[in-house]
């Protein structure tokens, strides 16, 4: 199991959550550039403005948006981003081996696969409906441009969520939680379960020792499955949060119109920084989460030994 740091050691649940939020949060100030750059890819073509820019592969879209915009647009929305992660990647990992072990219990002794996807399933799905304000504005606020006369909507993290709730009501800070929800869900599932099912086959099979290396790999090969099934419903849940009032009637309509007006290359906009952001946050955060968890509980043990 993905909580298990060391054969003899169990991390409470409390150590999980904080390890979580606090791994997710070091990733996330890490790949954020990359996650700018996704959403910048993914909301290209919405609206064909007049001597709009043209974002260019992964780099050019850093590059492009430094230049013009200046280095720190590329980090825009980042506190936002690290409030979602503290309030959702911290319940959705941390709390992943405890309900898998509660869909587990009187059953069988080791988690089947359907406890790992069932356990995915549920802490996905908790997790956005309680960090969605925060997904809305950062998306916003990385998709924002003050270029060619264009004001921005927001002036910052906090005017953002005022602003939102003042203008939309308070449920436009949860709008777009239908596409979230399939999407992290989805994510939740082949990330959390593709990297347990990656450790569990690479120790078991004695290919790698249950450390670095391997969680590096196992989170690796999670991230590029995760970018595969979760890049269509990621494009959509970001044009549709992204969207002024009225622009799009509703989800399906957001996906239909992409389909008619772009093709469907367009569901996949944005993949190699999507895979970039994925593959490096999934690897920045496991190895954090894992080596946490295992000097908060050689901590804890130290105390205990000492009392």
């Amino acid at each position: 199991m993905v909580g298990l740091t060391a054969p003899d050691v169990h991390p409470t649940m409390g150590v999980k959550i904080f390890s979580a939020g606090l791994a997710a949060c070091v990733a996330d100030v890490v790949t954020f550039p990359l996650d700018t750059a996704k959403v910048r890819l993914q909301v290209q073509g919405e609206c064909q403005t007049s001597g709009a820019i043209r974002y260019k592969g992964v780099l050019g879209t850093i590059t492009t948006l430094a230049k013009t915009e200046g280095p720190m647009k590329l980090y825009s929305g980042l506190p936002a981003g690290l409030q979602r992660q503290i309030s959702f990647a911290s319940l959705r990992i941390g709390l992943y081996d405890t309900v898998q072990e509660f869909f587990t219990t009187g059953k069988e002794t080791t988690a089947s696969l359907g406890s790992k996807i069932s356990a995915g399933l549920t802490t996905g799905g908790v997790a956005v409906f309680i960090g969605q304000p925060t997904e809305v504005v950062k998306v916003r606020l990385q998709a924002q441009s003050h270029l060619h006369g264009l004001k921005p909507r927001y002036t910052g993290t906090y005017n953002a969520y005022r602003i939102i709730a003042t203008t939309e009501g308070l449920m436009g800070l949860w709008k777009g939680t239908t596409p979230n929800l399939m999407r992290n869900v989805i994510i939740n599932c082949t990330e959390l379960v593709t990297y347990d099912l990656m450790k569990e086959a690479l120790v078991k099979n004695k290919v790698l020792a249950d450390d670095v290396p391997c969680h590096l790999v196992s989170a690796l090969i999670a991230g590029f499955c995760t970018t595969v099934l979760s890049s269509p419903v990621d494009v959509v849940k970001t044009r549709f949060v992204n969207s002024p009032p009225g622009q799009y009637t509703s989800v399906p309509n957001c996906a239909v119109t992409m389909f008619t007006k772009e093709g469907p290359t367009a569901f996949f906009k944005g993949f190699v920084p999507s895979f970039l952001r994925l593959g490096s946050w999934n690897v920045i955060m496991f190895v954090c989460f894992e080596q946490l968890k295992q000097e908060l509980m050689k901590s804890r043990q130290t105390v205990d030994c000492a009392t």
